[in-house]
């Protein structure tokens, strides 16, 4: 009786260990399916949420003036759209300029492509003639000599045939034969394929036309939505979430605005540098190579794409150099100098986290989760370093 006791209790507590370890297992393969697949909700939500962080100092500042927070959240959303609206006019400005100018552009890429296929052939003849004798080359060469006269051999007796059928009449056509009918049918693949990508564009306007609206409401009601939060939690777990919320604030708030600061920085010296170097566009392609230098891992080639491109039609080897020089130079001194210094002080994450965290979102939602890969994984440490149950995994995501 006591062997059946012993057993019964052994089997037991395997099933709850197993239901134990089975559960996190599930929640997270849940939690996962839910972000993958309401990627385009929370990727129109964070990236408000980052808009929130950046416009609240402006906030702020206007209450100290004894604006109310309705009123200052109004007028700093409308300053905001408004100087994006210039931003736009500018960027289009630009843009017609460069396609006006893309047949330049087009002969410039040909004129590159023919000198690099004509450098690759000429290194091709001499390797081949280094290492293959002469008088293989030679029978190599009659041998090509005699396949293009069989060829031409072959399409002459072919021409004969064609011509002696036209001539015979056909079966069909002596007896009133009814014409051939084709059917058509209504959907092609290109057709389909143009019209999913229709669609995901019309679902991706329409969720980013939200964003004001929610940029507006998350300013306006910060203080209702933070009280509102915390009636959740008692006691205890009232600071704890206070804490957790601060922090999450702090450091998101650090890499937003930091981040922002860096890109407005190297946009602006970006585009006096190439406007001195004789760049064409140097108002477009500055702030493009500024934005994209802050990509994680990839930035650095990122940001060498536009002015390359728009330095095509001087086709000027050091003008290339020249480029790549100062793209490199602005962004090794703004991530290994200014980045620690705004950025790097609150955003604590190991290496090693960060290339996981960029391989994980990156996948996810491809690349709006390289970009906000790192700001919610920071948030993410900020809820484990105040919550006293996953303080070690605070710690393990920490440099």
């Amino acid at each position: 009786m006591a062997v059946v006791t012993h057993t019964s209790s052994s089997t037991t507590s395997a099933v709850q260990e197993a239901r134990h370890i089975a559960l996190p297992i599930l929640a997270l393969g849940v939690v996962i399916a839910i972000l993958y697949l309401g990627r385009l909700f929370f990727i129109t939500s964070l990236i408000a949420l980052t808009i929130a962080f950046i416009l609240e100092p402006f906030v702020a500042l206007l209450m100290r003036i004894r604006f109310p927070r309705s009123l200052a959240s109004f007028v700093v959303c409308s300053f905001a759209l408004a100087l994006l609206y210039v931003i736009g006019l500018g960027a289009y400005s630009q843009l017609s300029g460069l396609y006006e100018e893309l047949p330049k552009y087009g002969q410039s890429i040909a004129d590159l492509v023919d000198g690099v296929q004509q450098k690759i052939s000429g290194m091709e003849d001499q390797t081949y003639k280094m290492l293959v004798p002469a008088r293989q080359r030679q029978e190599e060469e009659r041998r090509k000599q005699l396949e293009q006269l069989l060829a031409a051999a072959r399409k002459s007796t072919k021409k004969g045939a064609p011509q002696a059928a036209q001539s015979a009449p056909t079966p069909g056509a002596a007896a009133g034969a009814i014409p051939e009918v084709r059917i058509h049918e209504e959907s092609t693949p290109i057709g389909d394929y143009i019209y999913s990508r229709l669609s995901s564009l019309y679902q991706v306007l329409l969720m980013f036309s939200f964003i004001p609206f929610l940029v507006y409401f998350m300013l306006s009601w910060r203080d209702h939505i933070n009280r509102a939060f915390l009636q959740f939690f008692r006691g205890e777990d009232r600071l704890v979430a206070a804490r957790s919320v601060q922090g999450i604030a702090d450091m998101v708030r650090a890499f937003v605005v930091g981040n922002f600061v860096l890109g407005v920085l190297l946009a602006v010296l970006s585009s006096v540098l190439f406007w001195a170097m004789r760049v064409p566009y140097p108002l477009l392609v500055g702030p493009l190579s500024g934005v994209m230098s802050l990509v994680p891992y990839i930035g650095l080639p990122l940001a060498m794409i536009p002015p390359l491109f728009a330095a095509l039609p001087l086709n000027a080897v050091p003008v290339y150099v020249l480029v790549v020089v100062t793209v490199a130079m602005l962004h090794l001194v703004a991530l290994n100098v200014l980045y620690p210094k705004i950025v790097g002080s609150r955003v604590h994450l190991n290496p090693l986290v960060v290339t996981f965290s960029l391989m994980i979102w990156g996948f996810l939602w491809d690349a709006p989760g390289l970009l906000l890969a790192i700001p919610l994984t920071a948030g993410i440490k900020a809820v484990c370093d105040n919550v006293r149950g996953l303080r070690a995994f605070g710690k393990f995501l920490g440099d």
